[in-house]
Parts: structure tokens; C-alpha cells; sequence
């Protein structure tokens, strides 16, 4: 069984469709902090 975290998935599918931090935070209308945050398993809101 695949033990990623959250964070590595989105991480993982952000990097396979080509995107920055900042390109998929626009795409969310959300900040790359945020992004950022989720991917380090710092936040999950």
C-alpha cells in the first residue's frame, strides 16, 4: 500500500502536470503560501 501523505500527493500531481507553487495557487485563487503549507504538512485548510 502507497503511504503519501497528503502534502506528497498534491506535491507529486503538481509536479507531473508541470506547475509551480505559484501556478497552481493561482489556479486555486489561493496564495503559493498556502501551497506551500500543504505540501510541507505544515496546514491542511
Amino acid at each position: 500500500m502507497n503511504d503519501l501523505k497528503t502534502g506528497e500527493v498534491i506535491s507529486k500531481r503538481r509536479k507531473e502536470l508541470g506547475l509551480t507553487q505559484n501556478q497552481l495557487a493561482q489556479k486555486l485563487n489561493l496564495s503559493f503560501q498556502a501551497v506551500s503549507k500543504w505540501e510541507n504538512g505544515v496546514s491542511q485548510s
